[in-house]
C-alpha cells in the first residue's frame, strides 16, 4: 500500500512539474512568438495603405502593445520587418509603420505620408497577412514621447479651440481673407455644428481637403447632419470636394500630360492642390480651408497660402502649431520637447518640401519664392499664381 502511495506521488509530482513547464512554454508562446495568421485585409483608398481587418482594441487584447515592433508577412510573399506599431503616425515622413488610429476600424500599415503601400506590395482583396511579434517595447520610448490624444467632447474650452478655428492673418493676407478648421460638415468627432456655427456670415468658400463629392453629400443627408451654412454654400456651388491624401512629396512629371487635360487626370497630392488653389481665384472669399481635423493637409494648403502672402518663418511655425495647443494642449510652454518633436517631423517638413534645397537656410528663405517655384514645377500657371496673390493679399 505504502508502495502504492509512493508510486501516486512521484506521478502526481512529475505531472505537476509538467505542468508548470507547460505554462512557462505558453508565457514564452504570447510573449515571444505571438502570432496572428492570416488576416483579412482590404485596400485604405483614402490615403494609401492596408486595412488589417481585426479592431485596435481585438488586436492589442492578444497581447500586441503600442510600441513593439513587428514583422507582417502577406500571403504574396511580401514582408515588412522591424514594423513600429503606434497609437498615431510617429515616423520619419516616407517610413513604413502600423497604426491604430484612435477612430480607425482596423488596425492600419501604411507609409507616413508617402506612397500606397498596398500598391507597393502588389496586393488584391484575397490576400491575407500574418503579423509576428519581433521585439516586445522596442519602440515604447517612442511611443511614450509622443503619445497624443484629444476628446471628442465638448467640455469648457471655447468653441474655437474645440473646433480648431481661427482666421490666419499673417503675412501680407487681407484681413479676414482666410480661415482654417476641422470639418463643418463630417461629424465623426462631433465638431461639425460648432465649426458650421463659427463660420457662419464669416466664410464665402470652402476648400474641403477630405471628402470626395460622394462623401460630402452622404454627410449632408446623415441623420445627425446640422450643419446649415455649410449646405447653403454647398447648394450654391461654393464648395469643392478635393479627398486629397497626405502625400505631399510625391513626385509628378506634368510633361507627360497635356495641360489642357491636367487638373482633369491629375490626383496626386500636389494636382489637387492646384485645383483647390483654382477654385479659390474663381470664387470669392472669404475663404475656409479644412480636412477632417484641419490639421495636416490643412496645415500644408495653408502654409503654401501664406508663404505666397509673405508669411515669415515664425508665423508659418506658429500658424500650424496652435493646432497641437487646440487639440492636445501641447505649446512652447507646457511640453516643449513633444513641440519641437512634432513640428521638427510635420511643419519643417513641409517646408523643405517646397523650398526644395538644402542649402537654402530655412528660418530665412524667400518663401514666396519657393512657394510658387514649387507650384510652377507641379503644373500651375505663373499667370495662375499671381492672379491668386493679387486676391488674397493687401
Amino acid at each position: 500500500m505504502k508502495r502504492l502511495f509512493s508510486i501516486l506521488f512521484i506521478l502526481l509530482f512529475s505531472l505537476s512539474l509538467l505542468g508548470c513547464k507547460n505554462d512557462e512554454e505558453n508565457k514564452n508562446t504570447n510573449n515571444n512568438e505571438l502570432i496572428l495568421s492570416n488576416q483579412k485585409i482590404s485596400h485604405e483608398t483614402k490615403f494609401g495603405g492596408i486595412y488589417i481587418e481585426i479592431t485596435i482594441d481585438d488586436f492589442n487584447k492578444l497581447g500586441y502593445s503600442f510600441g513593439d515592433s513587428l514583422n507582417i508577412k502577406f500571403s504574396n510573399g511580401y514582408e515588412l520587418s522591424d514594423l513600429p506599431y503606434y497609437n498615431g503616425y510617429y515616423t520619419d515622413t516616407g517610413k513604413p509603420l502600423l497604426v491604430g488610429y484612435p477612430g480607425y476600424p482596423y488596425i492600419r500599415a501604411g507609409i507616413n505620408n508617402g506612397d500606397d503601400l498596398y500598391n507597393i506590395a502588389a496586393l488584391k482583396e484575397t490576400d491575407t497577412a500574418t503579423i509576428k511579434l519581433e521585439s516586445k517595447a522596442k519602440y515604447l520610448p517612442v511611443q511614450e514621447a509622443l503619445d497624443i490624444h484629444y476628446t471628442d467632447i465638448q467640455g469648457d474650452m471655447p468653441d474655437s479651440k474645440f473646433g480648431n478655428f481661427r482666421v490666419v492673418n499673417v503675412g501680407n493676407l487681407k484681413n479676414d481673407i482666410l480661415y482654417r478648421s476641422a470639418s463643418p460638415v463630417d461629424n465623426q468627432h462631433n465638431r461639425a455644428p460648432i465649426v458650421d456655427r463659427l463660420i457662419k456670415d464669416k466664410v464665402n468658400t470652402i476648400i474641403n481637403l477630405s471628402d470626395n463629392d460622394l462623401e460630402l453629400k452622404a454627410h449632408t443627408e446623415k441623420d445627425d447632419f446640422n450643419s446649415p451654412y455649410a449646405l447653403s454654400l454647398y447648394e450654391k456651388g461654393n464648395i469643392i470636394a478635393l479627398s486629397m491624401n497626405m502625400n505631399f512629396k510625391a513626385e509628378k512629371d506634368t510633361d507627360t500630360t497635356p495641360k489642357l487635360y491636367r487638373e482633369f487626370t491629375d490626383n496626386t497630392f500636389q494636382g489637387k492642390l492646384i485645383q483647390g488653389l483654382k477654385f479659390m481665384i474663381s470664387h470669392d472669399g472669404p475663404y475656409l480651408v479644412h480636412c477632417v481635423e484641419g490639421k495636416d493637409r490643412t496645415g500644408f494648403v495653408c502654409m503654401v497660402i501664406e508663404a505666397l502672402a509673405g508669411a515669415s518663418y515664425n508665423e508659418i511655425i506658429n500658424d500650424y502649431m496652435i493646432t497641437y495647443d487646440n487639440y492636445y494642449d501641447i505649446n512652447l510652454n507646457s511640453e516643449p520637447s513633444k513641440y519641437d518633436v512634432i513640428m521638427n517631423k510635420n511643419i519643417i517638413e513641409m517646408l523643405k518640401t517646397i523650398i526644395n534645397d538644402d542649402n537654402v537656410d530655412i528660418k530665412t528663405a524667400d518663401y514666396g519664392y519657393y512657394s510658387k517655384r514649387y507650384l510652377m514645377s507641379k503644373g500651375m500657371s505663373e499667370e495662375d499664381i499671381n492672379t491668386l496673390v493679387a486676391k488674397i493679399t493687401k
